[in-house]
């Protein structure tokens, strides 16, 4: 290979890996409440927020405060969704649901700048038949807070400032943090947040930077022949 078709080479890859590294930047943390749905085989990641949802009688939902990047990654609430376990001392009764609450604030890890998590606890909510997993969070963990575009910040007050920060790869909140891209906590959410890889832009940017690349090579090698 001559030395321009290395000097290309080069730098097409240092250019590659520019971009990649954008695309990480880009993939920050978020410190927010997640939500969850238990069943007997553990928890799953919510695909719509607690407000959209309507538990049926015997279901377990799960709140856990934590930083992640997306739902790939995001921590699950450290108690089992244990209904039997969690609503053992409140009966059914008629006109009524029971939904077990699963409530995990994290570790002094995720925990804002001066904040300390309290432990995670369960409460059995005992709510209407139509109430939505907001209703039924509302109904053992208040007060709740939202933001203005209904994301849910906190519960039972805590944490007791922010909402949905973005964070620095070392836990810290970089001034003007941007806020998550809705996740599923967001009382009014409809699905997950970003999935936390490259985005579109940086992957066609990549794709332009290597046909360039190729192109330049090419055109080399017809001025050699």
């Amino acid at each position: 290979m001559s030395r321009l078709a290395r000097a290309l080479v080069l730098l097409v890859v240092g250019a590659v890996l520019a971009l990649l590294g954008a695309g990480t930047a880009q993939a920050a943390g978020y410190r927010y409440w997640s939500y969850w749905e238990g069943s007997a085989s553990g928890w799953s990641y919510a695909t719509q927020g607690p407000s959209l949802v309507r538990p049926e009688d015997g279901s377990v939902q799960g709140f856990r405060f934590s930083v992640s990047a997306d739902s790939q990654d995001a921590s699950r609430p450290r108690r089992a969704p244990d209904f039997a376990k969690i609503c053992a001392d409140t009966p059914a009764k008629d006109g009524s649901k029971r939904v077990a609450v699963v409530i995990d604030p994290g570790t002094a890890a995720d925990a804002p700048d001066g904040e300390t998590p309290p432990p995670p606890r369960t409460a059995c909510a005992r709510v209407a038949k139509d109430a939505s997993g907001a209703e039924a969070l509302a109904a053992v963990a208040k007060p709740l807070r939202y933001d203005t575009s209904a994301m849910l910040c906190a519960i039972s007050g805590y944490p007791a400032t922010g909402c949905g920060e973005q964070v620095s790869g070392d836990g810290d909140t970089p001034a003007g943090g941007s806020k998550t891209p809705t996740p599923a906590s967001a009382a009014s959410a409809g699905g997950h947040g970003d999935d936390g890889g490259p985005s579109a832009g940086v992957l066609v940017g990549i794709g332009a930077v290597l046909l360039l690349g190729i192109a330049a090579v090419a055109q080399a090698r017809r001025r050699r022949g």
